[in-house]
């Protein structure tokens, strides 16, 4: 069975190129391309693709982390695969929190690139030897908290955009009754998005879910 590959990069030398060499591998489709992070959603959305080639400064500096945190609680099928120039401890750690599997490093040979492609479409991805390292590192900075790295990411993976926005909100220490103004939905409304939240993070306190975030020093994921 050929693996279905979506394509996301501005460049559009790199991006055509790449498609190209995609192409001429036997078990390889690309199923399409996109040149921005709103483009990629779209298409992951209404394309049938299995794996994702995820550039992450397209229209902002994290738009392939945006589109990835908002295709993944759709199409958790999809493997979302980043492949950028950033190689920074702060953007791998940012980027595998939406749920992607692999974090490859543009330069590198493209013989490498299809293996992971091919190992991340099995559901075995196998991550750089430098992203493992900068994962394990960070587990086992939060390993004496009481939540561990892993459960933060797969929680954070599930979050829908719309609790995202909320815990935002939450951030700046805005409650529910504001909140609802803001979004022009009914209070009621709000506090249930919340509760759901607090059952994600296994908190009984919307605060909790606050001070965790900031003890991690990760509400830079929610700006």
């Amino acid at each position: 069975m050929s693996i279905r590959i979506l394509v996301v990069d501005d460049n559009d030398i790199l991006r055509e190129d790449l498609c190209q060499q995609l192409a001429l591998q036997p078990d390889f489709t690309v199923a399409g391309s996109a040149a921005t992070g709103a483009e990629a959603v779209r298409l992951a959305l209404e394309t049938d693709c299995d794996v994702i080639l995820m550039d992450i400064e397209m229209e902002s500096i994290r738009a392939g982390i945006d589109a990835a945190a908002q295709i993944h609680p759709q199409r958790p099928k999809i493997q979302i695969i980043y492949l950028t120039a950033h190689d920074n401890d702060d953007m791998i750690l940012t980027a595998m929190a939406t749920g992607a599997v692999d974090y490859f490093v543009k330069g590198s040979d493209y013989d490498d690139l299809y293996r992971h492609i091919r190992m991340a479409y099995a559901g075995t991805p196998i991550m750089s030897a430098h992203t493992q390292e900068v994962m394990l590192q960070e587990y086992s900075r939060l390993r004496r908290n009481e939540f561990s790295l892993l459960y933060f990411v797969n929680t954070l993976a599930s979050l829908t955009p719309t609790e995202r926005t909320l815990i935002r909100y939450l951030l700046q220490g805005l409650n529910a009754r504001q909140i609802s103004e803001i979004r022009v939905v009914g209070i009621e409304t709000v506090k249930s998005q919340i509760h759901s939240i607090r059952e994600k993070f296994g908190c009984s306190r919307t605060k909790e879910i606050v001070a965790f975030i900031r003890q991690l020093g990760l509400e830079h994921l929610f700006l």
